[in-house]
């Protein structure tokens, strides 16, 4: 009995064995054969762009500018519609940084399932909302807390504290929108390169002592003049995130964005809300210039010594130029665009 019961359990475990095997071999068939499909589906990818930029360029040069107007719009909308399913993950992608590839290594972030690369977009705009709060709320209890209970000196440690924050802030910010450009959004390249002065700013601040006494007023006014520009950059990201993301959903509905898109300071709202934001993004900007030139002051001038001064200065007069320059070249393509629209309803009427 013994000897039987040993050869049944032997002979389970070469079933097993087997069966172990013939399930490998049948994965790696299945990988195999979907590895040719998706290089086929990618082959066509690639076809279909190649095909709508000769159909573009042949719009553009033959049409009549009404009938090249709305075929441009016919073909935005089918090549929104491939890019906003499943087929995106077959489209050319975009490299990794070296920036994204120092923190996670040479792993594939792109997601091959559009759900999936939602999900990473979705979860950047609940970090984005968390941080706004944030963003006012820190400097603002930092300079509540200098005027009624520090007597108009602020102690080291709460500062640099909000400063490791603000470091952590950026690089979150930084790998989370690498990853978005990777699976297909359109941020521009001056935001990121934004947040990593930012987070090199935040860096060399931490090893900025914050004096005090004597003459405490003076050799914080930096400090206080970047804090009190940190509360108005609150204020605009909360605005940005509440009035423009809903024009956004309104763009991607007609066709004229991708899903992956994404809300940034220079991006388009309606009249109303041009009025309110822009404004506060070029003060924000003057102001941040301002800052910085008034640091590079008190570094020529001898008031302040440390190197760290020089060096936040210089990023942050960078920062605001970039900026600036974004925003404006924002506003042009914008006014293009509305000219193009008056010219193509003009044409029609008359027609």
């Amino acid at each position: 009995m013994a000897g039987d019961e040993e050869e049944s359990v032997e002979e389970s475990v070469r079933r097993l064995a087997e069966q172990a095997k013939e399930l490998n071999d049948a994965a790696a068939e299945v990988t195999s054969k979907a590895a040719k499909e998706e290089q086929a589906l990618q082959q066509r990818a690639l076809s279909f762009d190649v095909s709508i930029s000769k159909l573009r360029a042949k719009i553009d040069k033959r049409l009549d500018h009404k009938v090249a107007d709305k075929l441009e719009e016919e073909l935005n909308r089918a090549r929104c519609a491939l890019v906003d399913g499943d087929a995106s993950s077959f489209f050319p992608g975009r490299a990794q940084g070296r920036f994204l590839r120092m923190f996670v290594g040479p792993i594939n972030v792109r997601a091959s399932k559009k759900d999936v690369q939602l999900k990473v977009k979705e979860e950047y705009n609940r970090f984005r909302d968390r941080t706004a709060f944030l963003f006012l709320l820190f400097p603002s209890t930092l300079l509540v807390l200098k005027s009624w209970f520090w007597s108009g000196c602020m102690p080291a440690f709460p500062v640099q504290l909000y400063q490791a924050w603000l470091l952590f802030l950026y690089t979150g910010l930084a790998l989370r929108e690498n990853i978005l450009r990777v699976n297909g959004s359109d941020i521009r390249p001056w935001w990121i390169y934004h947040h990593y002065c930012a987070m090199a700013m935040a860096l060399v601040s931490l090893t900025w002592g914050i004096k005090g006494q004597p003459n405490c007023a003076e050799n914080q006014r930096s400090v206080e003049l970047f804090l009190e520009w940190a509360m108005m950059q609150g204020v605009a990201m909360l605005l940005q995130n509440r009035y423009q993301r809903q024009r956004l959903y309104t763009r991607i509905a007609l066709g004229k964005a991708k899903r992956m898109d994404v809300v940034w300071g220079e991006t388009a709202g309606v009249v109303g809300q041009l009025w309110l934001l822009y404004p506060i993004l070029f003060s924000l900007q003057g102001f941040e210039a301002y800052i910085g030139l008034s640091l590079l002051q008190t570094a020529v001038a001898g008031v302040v010594s440390e190197w760290q001064v020089i060096i936040c200065g210089i990023l942050l007069v960078s920062m605001a130029v970039g900026n600036f320059v974004n925003t404006v070249q924002t506003l042009m393509a914008k006014s293009r665009i509305k000219a193009k629209m008056k010219r193509s309803k003009s044409k029609h009427e008359l027609d």
